[in-house]
């Protein structure tokens, strides 16, 4: 039995962007209800009888705005959803999942940050549209616009942090120093670029954490990027061994080792003495892979076969500590040392030849 979720067949697929249309249709049917309802007979009939026409005026008046808002409303709704729907399905054509998808990362990180901005500008846009046709909203926009000098300065000293974090994420869409799925060190914590908002970013740490930092941190910070060029990295591996470790032959118990496992990209193996103590040297073993979650492994892999190499094959090239007993006078000490004291009350010792006369 198949318990896969049903999916969309093709024809059907093509007009799944009809199911975001449901809030613009709903506005355009209430401005086709108002408007009837404004140049409807009721309207006429009821001026006809009414000592009040200016209220009644007044009335068809509000009903025609409202009508003409609902339809700003739906067009603004219907072309930001419309293009954010754009937007996603190209997103959703990206293989990220491929090993080299340095050029899928690009466009995945401008596309996903021109959608947050078109969101907020195609909002804006809309709300500003629909508001130009209330009389008393224009008023009010005018209102503001007139003394917009002081309270212009005042909003930007406020909304500085946020302006600057707008604007970074402006320079991070163009000119891309992180993108998606990017493999980074920030803070002393390693992971991978989950998301990229227009105020902040979440980094998705090794153990499932989640750091979210804000845009401007990383315009500002330095900060690693193992895969701003190519996912593939190389990584590094270290033992502390003695001086009896046969290095020429680790160094082909390395090839082997990376000869056996997928994880091994093919490229570059190595192996040097990079630094020695009085007791003993260490060993750094280099070895690329596709990229970085990859080198992880590769590197927990080396280390844990060469120590169990070492260990069946060359026990005596485990880190040891030497302790070597040296004497400070010569053997004829023992002969020559002189006799220790008598105890009190002790008997004289009878000298051997006087006993054998």
């Amino acid at each position: 039995m198949n318990d896969k979720e049903p999916t969309f067949s093709p024809p059907i697929a093509r007009f799944r962007w009809i199911r975001r249309l449901d809030v613009p249709i709903l506005l355009i049917l209430l401005a086709v209800i108002f408007w009837a309802v404004a140049e409807s007979n009721v309207i006429g009939r009821a001026l006809s009888v009414s000592d009040d026409a200016a209220g009644l005026i007044r009335t068809k008046e509000i009903l025609l705005t409202f009508a003409q808002m609902f339809v700003f409303l739906a067009i603004g709704w219907s072309v930001t959803t419309l293009v954010d729907f754009n937007i996603k399905h190209r997103l959703s054509r990206l293989n990220l999942g491929e090993v080299n998808n340095l050029e899928a990362r690009k466009r995945a990180t401008k596309l996903d940050v021109l959608r947050r901005i078109w969101l907020i500008v195609g909002a804006i846009i809309t709300v500003g549209m629909s508001l130009m046709v209330v009389p008393w909203a224009r008023q009010i926009g005018v209102s503001l616009f007139a003394s917009a000098g002081i309270a212009g300065i005042a909003i930007g000293i406020a909304a500085r942090p946020v302006l600057s974090n707008l604007i970074a994420g402006l320079q991070i869409a163009f000119t891309q120093p992180v993108r998606i799925d990017d493999a980074v060190v920030i803070e002393n914590e390693w992971g991978w670029i989950e998301e990229i908002g227009l105020f902040y970013v979440v980094i998705r740490i090794w153990d499932w954490r989640r750091l979210v930092i804000p845009l401007s941190y990383l315009i500002e910070h330095p900060f690693q990027n193992w895969t701003h060029k190519d996912a593939s990295i190389i990584g590094s591996t270290f033992w502390w061994v003695d001086y009896k470790a046969p290095v020429h032959k680790m160094r082909e118990k390395l090839k082997e080792i990376c000869a056996t496992t997928t994880l091994w990209d093919g490229n570059i193996t190595n192996l040097q003495v990079v630094e020695t103590t009085e007791t003993s040297m260490q060993i750094r073993a280099l070895a690329t892979a596709s990229s970085s979650p990859q080198a992880w492994d590769l590197r927990c892999y080396i280390r844990e076969e060469m120590i169990m190499w070492l260990q069946a094959e060359h026990p005596e090239a485990l880190p040891r500590h030497r302790a070597e007993m040296a004497s400070e006078v010569g053997p004829d000490w023992v002969a020559t040392r002189p006799a220790p004291p008598k105890p009190p009350g002790a008997p004289p010792e009878r000298d051997p030849n006087m006993a054998e006369n």
